[in-house]
């Protein structure tokens, strides 16, 4: 079986290793046939901050192949969503709807890190997947799996970011701080997506201001950033993975807002205590919850009301190495056999 396996600092390549195979009556064996590259996967490959050797990639739709004998709802042929988390569907933390908390697992358990072990990584030939009758999401019938790639983490989690507050108030002003590759891009889509018409995308890339205008956000282009962007926001999404891009969106938030971060941080960043205290400002931070949240998003996408298209760049499997050492901008989507 052909792993695209994380070796070190732009080390990256299609690796042999044994064949995975159903362990438990509640597996399944899935095929990935879609996979998209995360913002996270990038720096994964660049800096490396986990320990390699490990399987890369945590967003794909896949092929069901097999199912044990305890999986209903599930038959091979199926097209489904493969969530970046490791769940159970039973505990506590997913019956709230916190799958990316499951206690059946050890915290971060996902595919494409070895933070929370190891369950191989979605770019590989073949995965298993635990508890699939309740992790897997199905694909809407006749819908393009690429559309769908990144629904396993990115897309829904920039959905859930935004659609409290715009269901709860859909002229609320947001402000979205960019800086990565495409998490902010896809916030802009999902306020869009939403009926937003009050969504400001600040970013220091002009290639993703350009964007994310282009998606129908008012934009700005920064040199830095500052220590808050004019404005009145009710609801503020840090999507920089930088600290003060972090620091930048809180002290942003109007008194009694609410700033949400999916920025991934491998050093404590310093908080505004004191500012924060002042304002009232609600801090929102967490792993993304993909199972309960990704088939509003499938929706969204199938009645084209959500069309991530714009960003996305399809490349053949066998093109993995060589794209992630030299990303494109937007949303790589490989397809096709492996090497």
């Amino acid at each position: 079986m052909r792993s695209l396996t994380v070796l070190g600092p732009r080390r990256v390549e299609w690796r042999d290793l044994p064949p995975v195979s159903l362990r438990e009556a509640t597996d399944a064996l899935v095929r990935p046939i879609a996979s998209a590259v995360c913002d996270l996967d990038r720096h994964l490959v660049h800096a490396s901050p986990l320990e390699p050797p490990y399987a890369l990639g945590h967003e794909a739709v896949g092929e069901v192949v097999d199912v044990g004998s305890d999986v209903s709802g599930l038959s091979p042929g199926d097209r489904v969503v493969i969530p970046c988390h490791i769940n159970c569907g039973v505990c506590p933390e997913c019956s709230r709807s916190m799958p990316g908390a499951c206690s059946a697992v050890p915290p971060f358990a996902s595919y494409g890190t070895p933070a929370g072990g190891s369950w191989g990584g979605l770019f590989d030939e073949l995965v298993r997947v635990p508890w699939a009758g309740h992790s897997l999401v199905p694909l809407p019938p006749g819908l393009d799996p690429v559309l769908a790639a990144s629904c396993s983490d990115n897309l829904v989690d920039a959905h859930r970011a935004v659609s409290p507050t715009l269901q709860a108030d859909p002229d609320a002003g947001v402000l979205v701080v960019g800086g990565t590759p495409t998490f902010g891009l896809l916030t802009v889509l999902a306020c869009t997506a939403l009926g937003s018409t009050a969504v400001h995308y600040v970013d220091r890339d002009p290639r993703s201001v350009e964007k994310a205008a282009a998606l129908g956000a008012r934009t700005t282009l920064i040199d830095s950033y500052s220590e808050r962007i004019p404005g009145i926001y009710d609801l503020t999404v840090d999507a920089s993975a930088h600290p003060k891009g972090l620091r930048c969106a809180l002290v942003s938030a109007r008194p009694g807002g609410t700033c949400v971060s999916r920025s991934v941080f491998f050093a404590e960043p310093a908080l505004p205590y004191l500012e924060l205290y002042s304002s009232g400002v609600t801090f929102v931070t967490g792993p993304p919850h993909i199972t309960p949240f990704a088939p509003e998003v499938l929706r969204l996408i199938d009645s084209k009301t959500l069309d991530p298209s714009p960003l996305i760049a399809t490349y053949d499997y066998d093109d993995a190495p060589d794209v992630l050492l030299d990303p494109p901008a937007g949303k790589p989507v490989f397809v096709g056999s492996r090497p």
